[in-house]
């Protein structure tokens, strides 16, 4: 098991196109860039979603190599202003809206005869080079986990917020430090025999995890779409059980050292009980107090859902099914009992 890294250093990864370029210049002091076409840019491509990433990190750990002050930089700002834009407007378009949201919770609630999805490839005939591989793309969210959920805590009132802070506070490990869910994912990567330190994945994620983190951020940042914030999050914490179940089975199949079982045990229990609140106490109180947010908490499930599905196409359609790795570049160990054939997904 390789040790768990507490490093919190990271660099700015390498731009992916115009956009991301124009993001590492401003990022580097240079205020002699060319102003990129965002409007024209693919709203879930890579270019896009490494540049918003690198530009909400500002917000969590930043980069060491750039001053803190970044975060408030009124060009990386408008920037930033102009691909959620470009973003958010995508994802109205996508997804079919509504103030449903009985609909929408029932959907989630259920689950399908025959589960299908990357937990059950893994948990039926998954190789431990794919389970690795998706522990790297997991681990640009969990490396964050709870965070962006926070923003929404001085946004609610009442039941609302007493409940998020009850659910967030298991999330970061009800005061122990070796029990915040975050850790747990630092050991699980390390017994996996990955490195562990923060973010060290993010030059070769690809951009539907990414748009995923985003989405969290982009919620999470503008008061506005708390509602959506709180549908994902919700959303989260309600299928998290079934998934992490399978992940369970999966890594016992595999044999996986006890630290990656533990991250999703550790899951389907508490997660269970995170269900309840968040859809009684949390959903239930804000939407007597705010019935106008339903439309935006059902955005935000359907948002949620939009971006899983693009990730699973991505990663087990897309390029598993075709023996290939999801990464941008396979992972390098040669330790691995089994490692897909070199060709970096598109």
């Amino acid at each position: 098991m390789n040790p768990v890294s507490d490093e919190d250093e990271l660099d700015v990864p390498g731009a992916r196109g115009p956009i991301s370029a124009a993001v590492h210049a401003l990022l580097a002091g240079d205020r002699q860039i060319d102003w990129p076409d965002i409007e024209s840019a693919d709203p879930y491509g890579e270019d896009l979603h490494l540049a918003l990433h690198n530009c909400y990190e500002l917000a969590y750990r930043g980069f060491t190599s750039v001053d803190a002050d970044m975060e408030w930089d009124l060009e990386l700002l408008e920037l930033r202003a102009r691909m959620e834009k470009h973003f958010e407007s995508a994802l109205r378009r996508d997804v079919p809206g509504g103030a449903d949201l009985a609909a929408e919770l029932e959907t989630l609630v259920t689950e399908p005869a025959e589960a299908a999805g990357i937990s059950e490839f893994l948990r039926t005939e998954g190789e431990w080079w794919h389970i690795r591989e998706y522990f790297a793309h997991r681990s640009i969210y969990h490396h964050k986990e709870a965070d962006p959920y926070i923003w929404a805590v001085p946004r609610l009132r009442g039941q609302a917020k007493a409940a998020l802070v009850a659910v967030e506070y298991d999330e970061f490990g009800a005061g122990r430090a070796e029990r915040v869910h975050a850790r747990l994912f630092a050991e699980l990567l390390a017994g996996a025999g990955l490195n562990s330190g923060y973010l060290h994945y993010l030059n070769q994620v690809p951009a539907p995890m990414l748009a995923l983190v985003n989405m969290m951020s982009l919620f999470g940042l503008h008061r506005s779409l708390r509602g959506a914030l709180v549908g994902h999050f919700a959303t989260v914490e309600i299928t998290s059980p079934p998934g992490s179940r399978r992940m369970v089975q999966a890594l016992r199949r595999l044999d996986a050292d006890p630290a990656c079982v533990l991250f999703y045990t550790e899951h389907v229990e508490a997660d269970a009980v995170h269900e309840q609140i968040m859809r009684r106490d949390v959903l239930g109180d804000l939407l007597r107090r705010e019935p106008q947010l339903t439309e935006s908490v059902v955005f935000g499930i359907q948002v949620t859902n939009l971006l899983e599905d693009r990730f699973e196409q991505h990663v087990l359609h897309d390029n598993w099914r075709a023996a290939r790795t999801s990464l941008r570049e396979p992972l390098p160990d040669p330790d691995a009992p089994a490692r897909p054939p070199v060709g970096a997904a598109d």
